[in-house]
């Protein structure tokens, strides 16, 4: 394994797996001790040896704090070979398969998803924000884009499973720690992009060039671009890529959405495609954000070389997605709505799009999260009071932070706009009072945790689902 490295090693031995992080070690693995921002991970040399590491692959820093403890296969730069190493290990499975990487400040995990149902009863799996699937089981799997060998055991488990297309999200926290190295997307997507994990880059600009890595001939062969977006279209112009354009803003692009139609409870539309290509489309996702991400899976899997018209089909027969744009019926008279938006860019997404469907009012309980980008607070009460008739600031993931300056920030801006604003401290209280207040006609917007089953105060992750939180609260006032 040394060799394979260009490493120097302190002993021989059999290896039988990879982990990153002492609490998934099991015995016959070989421990990853990378270098972090306030402790090595050499420092937990002897936990990963009682859990049964067999070795620590480590840079000259860690080998020093790993001593005698165990057999040490030594490099300059650890993570950037950790995912090559992982490929290898693995025997590169993702060669079996398609692959299709998708990023974007907003809709990956929906995009992922209607992916999988446009291939309908065909073999597919799904790695994202919910988590992984393959061929419709839940497997375990931590982050949006896993550490790369839990990614490659994934991707071993997929090609067991006959999987045809793998479609993942992307993150560009992945792409900056090389949690995608090792191995090359055929298609990789991008959809947008907006403010967003300004508290781990350093501008947008970063932000922006760590998304552009995906479309490297590095990591992958060939490139989807949403051009409607500004962003999307520098990235056309900088990827050596072979490139395929979609738009549905009417812009000149190889993937086109006309005659779009929206309804309560989705969009209708055309799709024009290369060669003279028409199909009718429905999308059973309100917005035309998602009519956008639609059109990405259509362009996406036919450019992997899918037939569209039954991508068509698939996307139509979608059951949706876990908390994005998502439905609670429970017997009200008012439409109710659960989404992750949690980002300005999307808050602005979610409300335009219910605006012209709803009669009634439109009713958005909104926060915002604990130890994160501060910028971004008031941006969102703005955003949310402009397109809102009533906004409810209440509590999002605290997390370390004092609930109530979270909750100012977002008022800071929310005052500004001219719909009604109320403070409720209580997230469970908030969404109490938006179902109170709520008649035949009105659409009460959930956002900000989407498919969360917890909410995190002081480091305490508590149980706590929107979706049933509205069930529950409907119920009782019925």
């Amino acid at each position: 394994m040394a060799a394979e490295v260009g490493a120097r090693s302190t002993g021989d031995v059999r290896v039988t797996g990879i982990a990153l992080n002492t609490a998934h070690v099991v015995p016959g693995d070989l421990y990853a001790a990378l270098p972090g921002a306030n402790v090595h991970g050499a420092s937990f040399a002897q936990q990963a040896l009682d859990r049964g590491a067999v070795a620590v692959l480590t840079d000259a820093d860690g080998a020093a704090l790993v001593g005698d403890t165990l057999p040490t296969v030594v490099v300059d730069a650890p993570r950037p070979c950790l995912a090559g190493l992982s490929a290898t290990f693995y025997g590169h499975p993702s060669e079996a398969f398609t692959t299709l990487g998708v990023t974007g400040t907003q809709g990956k995990t929906t995009t992922t998803y209607l992916a999988e149902a446009a291939l309908g009863d065909r073999r597919s799996a799904v790695v994202g924000t919910i988590g992984t699937r393959i061929r419709q089981t839940p497997a375990p799997s931590t982050l949006t884009t896993p550490e790369a060998p839990q990614l490659q055991a994934l991707f071993a488990v997929m090609r067991e499973e006959d999987v045809e297309l793998c479609a993942m999200e992307v993150s560009s926290h992945a792409l900056v720690q090389g949690r995608v190295d090792g191995f090359m997307f055929d298609v990789a997507v991008f959809l947008n992009l907006g403010r967003d994990h300004l508290d781990f880059h350093r501008d947008l600009d970063d932000y922006f060039l760590a998304k552009a890595a995906l479309f490297t001939p590095e990591r992958s062969r060939q490139a989807v671009i949403n051009i409607d977006d500004a962003h999307g279209r520098r990235l056309r112009d900088l990827t050596p890529l072979p490139v395929t354009t979609f738009s549905t803003d009417g812009n000149p692009a190889d993937w086109r959405a006309v005659n779009i139609r929206p309804h309560r409870l989705g969009t209708d539309l055309e799709v024009l495609g290369p060669d003279d290509f028409a199909v009718d489309l429905s999308v059973p996702l309100p917005g035309v954000f998602n009519v956008s991400n639609a059109l990405a899976v259509m362009a996406a899997l036919a450019t992997a070389g899918h037939d569209p018209v039954e991508l068509a089909a698939g996307i139509a027969a979608s059951t949706g997605v876990p908390g994005r744009m998502e439905r609670v019926e429970a017997g009200q008279a008012f439409t109710a709505i659960v989404d992750y938006a949690h980002k300005p860019d999307a808050v602005s997404a979610v409300l335009t799009a219910l605006r012209p469907v709803t009669a009634g009012r439109l009713i958005v309980v909104i926060g915002a999260g604990g130890d994160r980008d501060h910028g971004k607070r008031p941006l969102m009460g703005e955003i949310a009071a402009r397109h809102a008739d009533v906004v409810i600031v209440t509590d999002d993931n605290p997390r370390t932070e004092r609930p109530a300056a979270i909750r100012a920030a977002v008022l800071e801006g929310a005052t500004a706009g001219p719909g009604v604003v109320v403070e409720v401290p209580g997230r469970r209280e908030a969404i109490a009072h938006a179902v109170a207040m709520a008649h035949l006609g009105d659409t009460v917007v959930v956002a900000g945790k989407g498919h969360e089953r917890g909410q995190e105060i002081e480091g305490v992750v508590h149980p706590f689902d929107d979706r049933e939180v509205l069930v529950e609260l409907i119920g009782g006032t019925s």
